[in-house]
């Protein structure tokens, strides 16, 4: 039966570089290997198929080879190349890059650096909670924040003071140890050391042999003038300490901002509503706003004002942390229906109705213009069925 085309097989161009053909055969590999397939003959036909075609086109001698003569060019029984040597080394040191990969071996983890390889702490977040004005005004606040710092009786090295941890039997210090399984080699992490290369036969008493404790450490925070929810402020190395002698991670302070009694922040804008009498809204007035810096400020009400309508006072909302100009403050109006009203107020407000209903749409330009759509709408929709 004549073979398939290595090309083919791995499916790949003629011109597929060695990263090409290493990513095909990995996706071949991890899918027809016969540990993912047991008792599948067809499985581990194309799994043997791909390796043969992996093993001549990863070669460049056998590959050159190859691409003159064919299947010619490489078969022993022709005077092609035998599959002993190349220029590529072993075969079992190819297949060792790739399913180190597949299998989660010495590529990555601890083994790619040495047992002793040091590792950069965990970052950490803490969530501080912050008022309106303190986030837009800025403020410094102290916290407390627990996280895994080097052991001080040890000195991180996990073992009790006056001994040394010990290299690990099994792997030999490497933290690693390689499994045959049939006609390739894996490495994994060492059962007995778990990847540090090292036995604390008699551990530290305060950390119990890992080298780090958690502990509270009371931080300065700073936070700049214009933060907003979300936001997160970077300390550098103040994260948990790192292993093996590796740098800190870490601190994020994210912001959270409270809700504020008058004022909503919308970017670099402030809002707020202002309830009003209904009397100052028909014959105008000026009332005194707050800020949020403390201070007040004059909004004047002109006659005829309508609930709802929005002014807008210049510059007295927010900096952002991120902009160059100051935002607005925006001001709302709420119409205040008049409550608890005396005999004598009421009966003012009934002449008041009494005028306005002579003087029709004069005074109440939108009702009327409700009332007539509404009547529209009626009048539509009736005539509409007949």
């Amino acid at each position: 039966m004549s073979k398939r085309d290595y090309y083919e097989i791995l499916g790949v161009q003629k011109n597929a570089s060695e990263a090409d053909l290493k990513k095909s055969f990995r996706r071949l590999a991890m899918k027809y290997h016969p540990d993912r397939n047991p008792d599948n003959a067809e499985a581990e036909a194309k799994f043997k198929e791909a390796k043969e075609a992996y093993e001549i086109l990863n070669d460049p001698q056998k590959r050159a080879a190859y691409d003159q003569f064919g299947h010619a060019g490489v078969d022993p029984s022709t005077g092609g190349f035998s599959r002993g040597g190349g220029a590529q080394g072993g075969f079992g040191d190819i297949f060792e890059d790739i399913f180190g990969d597949i299998f989660g071996g010495a590529r990555g983890g601890r083994g790619s650096g040495g047992a002793n390889r040091a590792y950069r702490g965990s970052d950490l977040q803490y969530n501080l909670e912050l008022t309106l004005e303190e986030a837009v005004f800025g403020t410094t606040t102290d916290i407390r924040v627990p996280s895994m710092q080097t052991c001080d009786t040890c000195n991180g090295s996990g073992a009790k003071p006056g001994t040394h941890p010990q290299t690990c039997p099994t792997c030999h210090g490497n933290g690693q140890v390689r499994i045959q399984q049939g006609f390739f080699a894996i490495q994994q992490t060492c059962p007995h050391c778990h990847g540090t290369g090292k036995i604390i036969s008699d551990p530290c008493p305060d950390c119990h042999g890992q080298g780090r404790k958690e502990k509270q450490k009371t931080l300065s925070v700073r936070i700049p003038a214009g933060v907003d929810n979300g936001d997160r402020v970077r300390l550098a190395g103040e994260g948990e300490a790192g292993v093996n002698g590796g740098p800190a991670g870490d601190l994020y302070v994210q912001v959270f901002v409270k809700a504020h009694a008058l004022f909503q922040r919308d970017g670099d804008n402030l809002y707020c509503e202002v309830p009003i009498r209904f009397t100052t809204a028909a014959l105008g007035g000026e009332l005194e706003v707050p800020t949020l810096d403390g201070n007040k400020i004059s909004l004047k009400i002109p006659a005829e004002t309508q609930t709802g309508k929005q002014f807008r006072l210049r510059s007295k909302g927010v900096k952002s942390v991120r902009s160059a100009t100051v935002g607005d403050l925006i001001c709302k109006v709420e119409v205040e229906t008049p409550v608890n009203l005396t005999k004598r107020q009421r009966e003012l407000l009934e002449e008041l109705d009494v005028s306005m209903h002579a003087g029709g749409k004069k005074h109440s330009p939108q009702e009327h213009g409700w009332l007539d759509k509404a009547k529209d709408f009626v009048k539509d929709l009736f005539e509409g069925e007949k």
